[in-house]
């Protein structure tokens, strides 16, 4: 009689086997398809070859301007900008975060002041940073700070609501003065709550790092596209483009594996699920 756990056995490793390297292989057909829809739509001019040039052409670039430094200087200033202003909007979230998010008092008094600035388009405030610091830092971190501050502050409000009650009145009970409660019930309670904000500010301070520069002309790869645009060079744009897709794509993996780091401990992280 055949044992009905060996099929049952090599399903279970078939069925592993694709969860390792199924979905890396369906993104990679999923670019390669994206590609070759694109080469053939410039090569056949369904589309306008001088407004969608051909994948190859615009690779060819992209790998070019791996060589040039002008690039590679163009991109740090982009990065300066984007760890800068997420840097400070992270710590100016997180500080006041607490401290509001502590106290029902100032909850209260600053919920309609939140509700109001935090809805306000960032990139609506461009103009002003235009005028104020003109083409240079001081316009993106303005812009980005702004930003990324909301992400992280209302993050760090809903991990202090998720404190349980009966744990903040037995440290109150302990006498455990303010630091001591931030240090060993609040900030470990809101820790995975401020990572998802980093993650997500993250992202939105690269945009808009990329979009001040591609608008008031602050140095960076905003500014090269704006410059490639001059020039009439259409391959020139969609590689940088591009360029700017990798580095989000390195920055969200990055923030990710931070994340998983930092949240060894947590159910979400040991279960093997995105926190």
């Amino acid at each position: 009689m055949a044992n009905p756990a060996i099929p049952t056995s090599a399903a279970a490793r078939r069925y592993a086997l694709w969860l390792r390297i199924g979905p890396p292989l369906l993104g990679t057909c999923g670019v390669l398809g994206f590609l070759l829809t694109w080469q053939a739509a410039s090569v056949t001019k369904i589309v306008d070859p001088r407004h969608l040039p051909p994948a190859t052409e615009v690779l060819e670039r992209f790998v070019t301007n791996l060589a040039y430094t002008q690039f590679w200087v163009a991109t740090g200033h982009t990065l300066r900008a984007w760890l800068l202003g997420l840097l400070i909007s992270a710590a100016a979230g997180l500080i006041l975060g607490v401290l509001i998010g502590s106290n029902r008092f100032l909850v209260k008094a600053t919920h309609s002041t939140v509700e109001f600035l935090r809805p306000i388009p960032a990139v609506a405030l461009i103009p002003i940073a235009a005028l104020l610091f003109g083409p240079r830092l001081g316009s993106e971190l303005m812009i980005i700070i702004y930003a990324c501050f909301w992400i992280v502050l209302i993050q760090v409000f809903y991990g202090i609501a998720d404190i349980d009650n009966v744990a903040m009145d037995t440290s109150r009970t302990l006498g455990l003065t303010f630091l001591q409660r931030v240090r060993y019930l609040i900030f470990p309670t809101l820790l995975p709550f401020l990572m998802t904000g980093l993650r997500l500010a993250a992202t939105v301070a690269l945009v808009l790092a990329i979009s001040v520069e591609l608008i008031v002309g602050t140095p960076g790869l905003g500014q090269e596209v704006a410059m490639a645009q001059i020039n009439g060079s259409a391959p020139a744009i969609y590689s940088l483009i591009i360029t700017s897709g990798v580095l989000g794509i390195t920055i969200n993996a990055l923030m990710r594996y931070v994340e998983r780091r930092s949240l060894f401990w947590h159910e979400s992280v040991r279960g093997g699920r995105s926190a």
